[in-house]
């Protein structure tokens, strides 16, 4: 269920409180929810994603996205989860894991990283980044 974009890190369409365990077992020490709550009837609320995280040790974070599109403080809230990751592994979830992983690409490209290997790095894990790619373009340090 949990796709890799690289070594570190992790995509995932939404989870449950028990997929908080196996997170934990594939090294992961953050959860990132990128979904707004109550987004449809019968999702997972982000309190008892959270609540589990902290019961299993780990760091969670909440960076909601709506899906009218992506906002600098959702890039900067990205940008603190990853370097809070340290050393180790970040899953973030949306509803399909697309949105988490179009956020990932932004805050990458605004750090710097090149546009094609992150479209590459999030092809493999059968996500498309064309959406935001001029913006990643854009946002890419002159």
């Amino acid at each position: 269920m949990f796709r890799p974009l690289t070594d570190r890190i992790l995509v995932s369409p939404q989870i449950s409180v028990a997929d908080v365990a196996q997170a934990k077992a594939q090294g992961v020490t953050i959860i990132v929810n990128n979904r707004p709550d109550d987004e449809e009837p019968g999702q997972v609320n982000g309190a008892e994603i959270e609540a589990a995280a902290m019961a299993a040790g780990l760091d969670y974070v909440a960076v909601p996205v709506a899906h009218g599109g992506f906002a600098p403080w959702q890039l900067d809230g990205m940008a603190q989860a990853l370097e809070q990751a340290g050393g180790g592994r970040m899953l973030a979830y949306c509803r399909s894991g697309t949105r988490s992983t179009l956020l990932w690409a932004l805050t990458r490209a605004r750090a710097g990283d090149d546009a094609d290997a992150l479209a590459a790095q999030a092809a493999t894990a059968g996500y498309d980044i064309t959406p935001v790619r001029q913006i990643m373009d854009a946002l890419k340090p002159q």
